[in-house]
């Protein structure tokens, strides 16, 4: 007897969440904004019930109530902007949502993967190459076009040719220890094990930053990461 086929991975963001509501959840969560203020935002949109009630669902996992294991990685993401508003609020969306969602850091790591050379992709590709994780059905290509939207909303890439290609935008530079050392977080949260210290600076999954601070310094100096020696000299990353 043949084994059932494997369950296809869950998409869970599958809206197109702008950036100012993303940096409205973070302020509630941060306690500086009601939820009010959401609602109104959703409301303003013009959304239907339906609507509003998916996109909600998404902006709760990415801030308002992430998953029980994030909660306290959630909560160091909003010391630090309390702690300094000038953190670049799209990076620390950035980071909740590879880390919550596994199908938005795969549309960046993509999205990254296929700029790298060239800084452009066709949507195509993108779409081909979800579909082999996700599967080919129409909601994975739906929820593909609605994370490359709010990618696009958040000044990572840029739509062309009526949305056919895409275009990184250049990088924004992160030279905050404290936003650096989150940021290796979150993508080691996204890939579930520890990473080469030196891959981190090229991930494709952090496509719209350029970490400017020495990784070694920061991580060495970060209460939620540690310094593993591995062979040949180099060093792992992981979180304690």
């Amino acid at each position: 007897m043949s084994n059932p086929p494997a369950a296809r991975p869950q998409i869970g963001f599958d809206r197109f969440i702008p950036l100012d509501w993303a940096a409205c959840a973070l302020r509630v969560r941060a306690g500086t904004e009601e939820p009010d203020a959401l609602e109104a935002l959703l409301l303003a949109a013009g959304l239907g019930a339906p609507s509003r009630k998916k996109s909600r669902s998404v902006l709760k996992g990415l801030w308002i109530a992430p998953p029980w294991d994030l909660a306290a990685f959630a909560d160091r993401g909003i010391e630090l902007w309390k702690g300094d508003q000038e953190v670049p609020i799209q990076a620390l969306c950035w980071g909740m949502a590879i880390a919550t969602y596994p199908f938005f850091g795969k549309v960046a790591e993509l999205i990254g993967r296929l700029t790298a050379i060239q800084g452009d992709c066709t949507a195509a590709e993108i779409h081909r190459r979800m579909a082999e994780t996700y599967g080919e059905r129409e909601g994975t290509r739906r929820a593909t076009n609605r994370v490359i939207q709010t990618q696009a909303d958040w000044s990572a890439c840029e739509r062309l040719d009526k949305a056919r290609r895409v275009v990184r935008q250049p990088p924004l530079a992160i030279s905050h220890d404290g936003l650096t050392a989150w940021l290796v977080e979150a993508l080691i949260r996204y890939t579930g094990k520890p990473l080469s210290v030196t891959s981190i600076q090229s991930s494709a999954v952090l496509y719209p930053f350029r970490l400017d601070r020495s990784l070694t310094f920061v991580i060495s100096r970060s209460p939620a990461l540690e310094l593993r020696a591995e062979g040949s000299g180099s060093s792992l990353v992981a979180i304690k």
